[in-house]
C-alpha cells in the first residue's frame, strides 16, 4: 500500500504529529543535506589525491593529501564519518604516497 506522504528521495516516512517531532524532522532533513555535502567534498578530495598518485606526481599528491587529511579530520569530528574510517583512509593514502616517493 502506498503511504500518504513520500519523501523526494522516495523513502517513505510518516508525518510527525507533535511539534517537537515536526521540528526534529526539519532538523534531520537539514543535517542530512549538510552531511551529504561534507561526504561529497571528502570523496572528491580523496579522488584528487589518488589521481595525483596514479599520475606519479609527488608534490601534487602531497599537497592534496594535506587537504584531504584536514577534511577527513573535520568530517570525523562532526561524526559525519566514523573516526576509524578517517584514520584508515589517511593511512592508506599516506602509504601510497610513501610508496610513490620510494619508487622515484
Amino acid at each position: 500500500m502506498a503511504s500518504p506522504f513520500r519523501h523526494p528521495d522516495f523513502r517513505i516516512i510518516t508525518m510527525p504529529n507533535s511539534v517537537s517531532a515536526k521540528k526534529r524532522l526539519r532538523q534531520n532533513h537539514a543535517h542530512r543535506l549538510i552531511n551529504r555535502s561534507i561526504k561529497s567534498s571528502v570523496r572528491t578530495t580523496i579522488r584528487t589525491v589518488r589521481a595525483a598518485i596514479d599520475a606519479g606526481d609527488v608534490e601534487a599528491s602531497s599537497a592534496a593529501f594535506q587537504s584531504a587529511v584536514k577534511k577527513l579530520d573535520k568530517a570525523a569530528a562532526k561524526n559525519v564519518i566514523h573516526a576509524n574510517t578517517a584514520a584508515r583512509t589517511k593511512s592508506r593514502l599516506s602509504k601510497a604516497i610513501k610508496n610513490l616517493k620510494a619508487t622515484k
